[in-house]
């Protein structure tokens, strides 16, 4: 049996929620692995999902969107025996604020440098981006020029470009889909501003993060699971814990 495995045996064995790890835009499950190796050895059990909107090269057409993520992370969340604090990345944000809305045994939700939307937000409309509607939208948007700086600038060189080959193309339904339902509303949630984010400004953080509950704050830019992966699992080992 893995750690990760055995932690989350642990974990349900003395009560303890399990952690969902939802990745953004453009990574998959792969991006949390350190993350969860260094939750488990702190007694955590940790799982992750891959989002559909992230899709392979070459994918073209009318591709899943918000809704489709959204099935995904709750299947997931209904696949726990148990609770759940629900741990959202970036654009991972979106479909986990649509998906927590009536869900049971959601403990917690936790937005890292994620978008914490309102019904009938979607990523555009909240950073003013200017869309059309959303079911004629197709097609693709590759990972970031600059994403070896806006995603991992505070990564070593080698690290950044094992990271950047492993993005995928996200589709561009997924930017333009609002929400309509959000869980935090009923849900305990904790926005982690990252102070140094060049991807997701830490102003546009800030915003959002006046619609948590509570608000927590980490070093370090956009990807911390892959910069500081110790601190991270620290960190959400911690809110976790914190009775609500």
């Amino acid at each position: 049996m893995s750690s990760e495995a055995t932690a989350s045996s642990e974990a349900a064995a003395s009560g303890r929620p399990e952690l969902l790890l939802v990745h953004g835009a453009w990574h998959g499950s792969w991006c949390w692995e350190k993350v969860q190796v260094s939750l488990a050895a702190r007694g955590w059990g940790a799982r992750t999902v891959d989002l559909p909107s992230a899709v392979p090269e070459g994918s073209s057409g009318r591709l899943p969107g918000v809704s489709d993520d959204a099935r995904v992370v709750r299947e997931a969340i209904d696949g726990v025996g148990g609770p759940v604090v629900v741990v959202a990345h970036s654009y991972g944000g979106v479909p986990v604020t649509q998906a927590t809305a009536g869900a049971a045994n959601v403990a917690h939700i936790v937005y890292l440098t994620a978008f914490q939307l309102d019904t009938g937000e979607s990523a555009f409309s909240f950073l003013g981006v200017p869309h059309a509607d959303p079911d004629s939208v197709e097609g693709t948007y590759p990972a970031p020029e600059n994403g070896s700086d806006a995603l991992y600038g505070d990564l070593p060189q080698a690290a950044r470009e094992e990271a950047l080959a492993r993005l995928v193309p996200q589709s561009a339904r997924s930017f333009t889909e609002p929400v309509t339902q959000a869980g935090w509303h009923t849900l305990p949630s904790t926005y982690i501003v990252c102070d140094d984010d060049r991807s997701l400004s830490p102003s546009h953080q800030k915003r959002m993060a006046e619609r948590a509950g509570t608000v927590r704050h980490l070093p370090g830019g956009h990807s911390p699971f892959l910069a500081a992966p110790e601190e991270l699992a620290e960190l959400l080992a911690e809110i976790a814990a914190t009775p609500r």
